[in-house]
């Protein structure tokens, strides 16, 4: 396989390329530090696999997964991540990716059976991983079950403090509109107030990302 590693922490970015050029199923590795640098050298280069940071210096590692697979529509794509909190394996899990590697769990061999999983048409996912999948499952009040695709957006915003008519500028929509979006995101959530939102953001997520969020009716 031919691979590509979009890392920007130096020390993980080599060690992941050292292992991954020790495998029998490995052809060839490419390494960029930025999710722009990383697309570029998808476009050029057509990896089979992908191992992609979703904390990079310049955005969302996410953000990128649908520009990549439109580039390499057969890409298989695995994370590379500490952060296993419920919106983060959510939006993996939406994304249908190949694998997550977790940065925090797991040692540097973890890379290795990744490989060998994906190159079998397989996939590899961590044990909290896997965990925090069946916890979001069933649990009857997980966001991604009581929260619209839009309000889950909106919480990304909502969840750093920003106020109505600064979420409603970046989006696109009036004040009275996220108004009515924050109340609704309240009431399904079961919280009652702007700090208990904020706070339920950063423990799930949500805060971590600030989005540039399409222009809405």
């Amino acid at each position: 396989m031919k691979i590509v590693v979009i890392e920007d922490e130096a020390m993980v970015r080599d060690m992941v390329i050292r292992i991954c050029r020790q495998h029998p199923d490995c052809e060839s590795v490419a390494d960029a530090s930025d999710g722009e640098k990383g697309l570029l050298l998808c476009e050029k280069l057509k990896p089979d696999l992908v191992f992609l940071d979703i904390d990079l210096p310049d955005g969302d590692g996410l953000d990128v997964v649908d520009r990549i697979t439109k580039a390499v529509p057969r890409v298989k794509i695995v994370v590379l991540s500490a952060h296993t909190d419920d919106f983060s394996l959510h939006r993996c899990f939406s994304r249908h990716l190949q694998g997550f590697v977790d940065k925090n769990e797991q040692a540097i061999d973890a890379v290795t059976e990744a490989i060998g999983a994906v190159a079998k048409g397989g996939s590899y996912f961590s044990p909290a991983v896997l965990r925090g999948r069946v916890a979001m499952r069933e649990n009857p009040n997980a966001f991604v079950k009581v929260l619209s695709s839009r309000e889950q957006e909106l919480l990304r915003l909502l969840g750093q403090g920003l106020s109505n008519e600064e979420v409603a500028a970046m989006v696109g929509l009036s004040p009275n509109t996220v108004q009515n979006h924050r109340r609704n995101i309240l009431g399904k959530l079961g919280l009652h107030s702007t700090p208990e939102l904020i706070r339920y953001a950063a423990e799930h997520g949500f805060a971590r990302f600030r989005p540039s969020l399409p222009t809405a009716h």
